[in-house]
């Protein structure tokens, strides 16, 4: 009976630690979980892969320009594929691959944050 009650109380320690070991590693799993997202600033408003498939499939008209709100930018893009008819249509794609390629942080922080409106 003795030993019953040990082996069952070693048992109950045994699961105590394990159960403080699951909350600890669930814990830092959440906070490394919050600290990714919110590395993103604003993650919502990102607009990587709208503003990329958009490069990729009507970028000679400059959509993906006007939807990250460069419109001066966008009407070049216009302009310059009507005017080469369509042989600039070349830069958007390639920007399109750049948008997709980005991580999400590096594409909100470098096109919508800080605004670099070609490449």
């Amino acid at each position: 009976m003795s030993e019953d009650k040990n082996l069952n109380d070693d048992l109950k320690d045994k699961a105590k630690e394990f159960a403080e070991e699951a909350k600890e590693t669930a814990k830092e799993f959440s906070e490394g979980a919050k600290e990714a997202f919110n590395s993103l600033e604003n993650p919502a408003e990102n607009k990587k892969i709208l503003a990329g498939i958009l490069a990729i499939l009507f970028g000679y008209l400059g959509i993906h320009k006007f939807v990250l709100g460069y419109t001066k930018e966008g009407i070049i893009q216009l302009i310059a594929s009507v005017v080469t008819c369509g042989i600039a249509g070349i830069v958007p794609i390639i920007e399109g691959i750049i948008y997709l390629t980005k991580s999400d942080a590096d594409f909100y922080n470098t096109y919508q944050v800080g605004k670099k409106p070609w490449f």
